[in-house]
């Protein structure tokens, strides 16, 4: 079993041109050591709770079989005498050719020792040739873009980073990194993470990921084969050592507190303006604000009822953050002020994604488990949630719609993945949206629909999910997008095909499901915006 769910772009130019290759030096081994002091205590407390367990249980047992046992063990002991291992590894001087030297190693003395490889006339790979070559591996260019992707794989659980190669259409894995649990948010961060005293103009090349685990994980994607994240966000994070009883009994509690998350981390958002604010939400209904230069939480949040499943930062107003709840509701709070009444809207079902269009940022998408779309003017809140009036609801799939994106660069371009297995584009207008067209990419159910950051590749979108499979489609040459947005497409180029880049394993195994051919996919073409509803009236 194989499945994505989650994927993020990095956008070009910050990545490093050579990635370091991880090195474990004496001070990395304090650092780590550190960072998990707290999980070894836990786990050695955890151990010790088993085997008392198991002792008060066999004790019975134990003192019934005592006679039996004891002559079992005299038997044994009659059975290896014959071999007496207790001297088995004592000198016998009187051993026959004993001080003598093993035929294989018996000219060592006539080796002749080089400080050094260059000195060794044996030795004709020099080492200083497979570092150009491995560092040339691990080069990114300017015109790179980086994908990431969530990947759970037989129970194991991963980062994959790629590169991504528009003019070659070439996608590959650059390199991969381990995590504890199924990933499931995965946000770019362009700060470098835990320095208090950068500049504040520093970039950096981060990723931050939500997992199964209450812990959010750190990790440089400039540095490769990396043991242990640069930075834990939560109870693993903690490193004072004074205080682990009393943590151990939080956890174990499960109870929400102002410090750390204690169940599933959902969703991730990295504030762009403010960057060294990163919020997120959890399965434990809080929301919490971290600090990424102290890597520590700032405030939590808990103004929601039910598991808050999205997040996101307001494009200008940088201290407002939009989330969504399975309580049925969207809340846009001011997080400076926690105990102001903030706004809060209600929809019909379990919400499941949120989304500010960063065209128009007092508008907001809000997509739900009964595949609808409801596009609300953050301006217009109502008394009440459920008096809520959206400027239009849609009908876009008749499944969960489990992803959906707004296009940075291109206004009006919308996309929605659904466990339907269809991805749709949408054209939204003053008048409404359309859909452009609807396709069946062979990634399975879609969890995951991600537009490029970058104006030169504006029209990319990475696709992946429930086959393991990630896809990315250039959908500037499919005639239908060419028509919608047709003074915002670019030339085409090459032969008029449809660009679709793939994994070269993926390839094979996501062709040949349903929507092998372009016909047999979806639709093509704008509808007449049937299924959509205006309620401005």
């Amino acid at each position: 079993m194989s499945m994505i769910t989650a994927t993020s772009w990095v956008p070009r130019g910050f990545s490093a041109p050579f990635p370091l290759k991880y090195v474990f030096d004496e001070d990395e081994y304090a650092r780590i050591s550190k960072l998990a002091k707290l999980q070894l205590d836990d786990a050695q407390e955890d151990l010790e709770e088993a085997q008392n367990e198991k002792k008060s249980k066999s004790k019975d047992k134990a003192a019934s079989g005592t006679v039996d046992d004891a002559k079992d063990h005299d038997d044994i002991d009659d059975d290896l005498k014959e071999y007496d291992l207790e001297h088995y590894d004592d000198d016998d001087p009187d051993q026959e050719g004993a001080g003598d030297t093993m035929a294989m190693f018996g000219n060592t003395k006539n080796l002749v020792f080089h400080e050094n490889d260059e000195d060794d006339p044996y030795i004709t790979m020099k080492e200083q040739d497979d570092d150009d070559e491995e560092r040339e591996e691990l080069q990114i260019l300017a015109t790179d873009n980086l994908v990431l992707a969530g990947r759970i794989e037989d129970e194991v659980a991963h980062l994959e980073v790629y590169v991504y190669e528009d003019e070659a259409d070439n996608l590959y894995v650059h390199h991969d990194i381990m995590l504890p649990a199924i990933p499931l948010a995965v946000e770019w961060i362009d700060l470098p993470v835990g320095k208090t005293n950068a500049d504040k103009d520093a970039k950096g090349n981060f990723v931050a990921i939500g997992t199964m685990e209450p812990d959010i994980e750190l990790w440089n994607l400039d540095l490769v084969d990396s043991m242990y994240p640069d930075a834990i966000l939560g109870q693993g994070g903690e490193d004072d050592g004074t205080n682990a009883e009393k943590k151990k009994k939080k956890k174990k509690s499960k109870k929400s507190n102002e410090n750390y998350h204690v169940d599933a981390v959902l969703s991730l958002s990295a504030n762009r303006l403010h960057r060294n604010l990163l919020a997120s939400s959890s399965a434990d209904k809080t929301i919490k604000l971290w600090d990424l230069n102290t890597t520590k939480c700032a405030k939590s949040y808990s103004y929601h009822t039910d598991k808050v499943c999205s997040v996101t930062w307001h494009p200008v107003e940088s201290t407002i953050l939009l989330s969504g709840s399975y309580d049925r509701t969207v809340v846009a709070a001011d997080m400076r002020a926690p105990e102001a009444k903030a706004p809060r809207w209600g929809v019909e079902s379990d919400v499941e994604t949120v989304r500010w269009n960063p065209h128009d940022p007092n508008y907001f998408y809000i997509s739900t488990e009964n595949g609808m779309i409801h596009y609300h003017d953050a301006r217009m809140a109502p008394a009440d949630p459920s008096e809520s009036k959206p400027v239009w609801i849609l009908q876009a799939h008749d499944e969960s719609i489990s992803s959906l994106d707004i296009n940075p660069i291109i206004p009006g371009f919308l996309v929605t993945g659904s466990t339907d297995k269809q991805v749709k584009l949408w054209n939204v207008q003053a008048s409404g949206p359309s859909m452009v067209v609807s396709r069946d990419l062979g990634v399975g159910k879609v969890f995951s629909t991600t537009f490029a950051p970058d104006k030169e590749v504006g029209f990319r979108l990475a696709v992946a999910g429930s086959k393991g499979a990630v896809q990315i489609w250039d959908t500037s040459t499919n005639a239908a997008v060419r028509a919608a947005f047709s003074s915002k497409v670019p030339e085409i180029k090459g032969d008029g095909k449809e660009r679709l880049v793939g994994l070269e394993e993926s390839d094979t195994d996501s062709d040949s499901e349903e929507g092998e051919d372009e016909d047999d996919e979806g639709e093509d073409g704008e509808n007449n915006g049937e299924g959509w509803e205006s309620m401005e009236e």
